[in-house]
């Protein structure tokens, strides 16, 4: 039924993946296997390409050794994709997500909420770092080929990107989760970064909520981001992750990490897990609890106690 269309697709990634653009190249395969049914061998043949290529983007063992170069720049770019340089790099991408309808009106319609409650500043100065969380995730999504719908905001409650198709294996669903509160951390690094230079509370204000409402979603449960960074983990890891949590409590005394040693120790105890974990969703999940929980000390001035 769709012969054609499935050779149309094969060659478009085989031109991809031979001009270096394995982004590209996964996008047309994974497209490949909405066409086919589940149970069929060309189904496995394809699975297994994409998968190969996704560990070639992700600089991982088991994909094609004819292409180290590429998949370690891209392993880079995604390990410094938090810093302030790395989001001033992706300036493109975060502009071009605001030209999508359903993204910049139902964002107007967020800020609006926080604007009356707190004013202009702060709504918008909100609006945009839950916008930098949710490009992150379209970031990755985009790296690994994934269609995913554009980022919708839900007035009071937050933003979400829906899945159209799902990652390959439990490290991609990693590193599209992790994603967002990578991208998290560096717009509220950036807040500090113009707090330190202004004295303005707003900006202190913007870093503080911006660093807890990322570290809420390393909670690993539900669909939160912290389920997908631990879906990769195995059981060591796991328990890992929590002595990371506690550590972190003991240092900084914030309330919220307590709920999340809580979570994290069930989904160590009881939850699925990986016979052999993910290391660098490991470092990401244990870097993101270790710098968001110290910014959560980030003093607002006029704030009560």
């Amino acid at each position: 039924m769709h012969a054609d269309r499935l050779k149309a697709l094969a060659a478009t990634a085989e031109r991809a993946v031979g001009a270096g653009d394995l982004s590209a190249g996964l996008a047309a395969w994974r497209e490949a296997l909405d066409l086919l049914p589940a149970d069929s061998r060309q189904h496995a043949t394809i699975a297994a390409t994409v998968l190969n290529l996704s560990k070639q983007v992700d600089g991982q063992p088991g994909g094609d050794p004819s292409r180290p170069s590429q998949g370690r720049r891209m392993a880079e770019g995604a390990a410094g994709v938090g810093t302030i340089a790395a989001l001033l790099s992706k300036g493109k991408l975060l502009l071009l997500g605001l030209t999508k309808a359903s993204t910049f009106f139902s964002m107007v319609a967020f800020a609006g909420v926080y604007w009356t409650l707190w004013g202009w500043r702060f709504g918008i100065g909100m609006a945009v770092s839950i916008y930098i969380h949710e490009m992150g995730h379209v970031y990755a999504l985009q790296r690994f080929g994934i269609k995913a719908s554009p980022p919708m905001f839900i007035p009071g409650f937050g933003a979400v990107v829906r899945l159209r198709q799902y990652p390959a294996d439990p490290r991609e669903d990693a590193r599209v989760g992790l994603a967002g509160p990578i991208w998290g951390l560096g717009a509220a690094a950036a807040a500090y970064g113009v707090y330190v230079l202004t004295a303005a509370p707003i900006w202190a204000a913007l870093a503080h909520l911006g660093a807890f409402i990322n570290l809420f979603n390393l909670i690993p449960v539900w669909q939160l981001d912290g389920a997908r960074g631990f879906h990769a983990l195995s059981r060591t890891q796991r328990w890992l992750a929590v002595g990371v949590i506690l550590m972190m409590w003991a240092v900084t005394s914030e309330g919220l990490l307590v709920l999340l040693a809580l979570a994290a120790a069930y989904a160590a105890w009881r939850g699925p897990a990986e016979e052999d974990g993910d290391t660098m969703a490991w470092w990401q999940y244990a870097g993101l609890v270790t710098v968001l929980s110290f910014m959560t000390r980030i003093p607002v001035p006029g704030r009560g106690p």
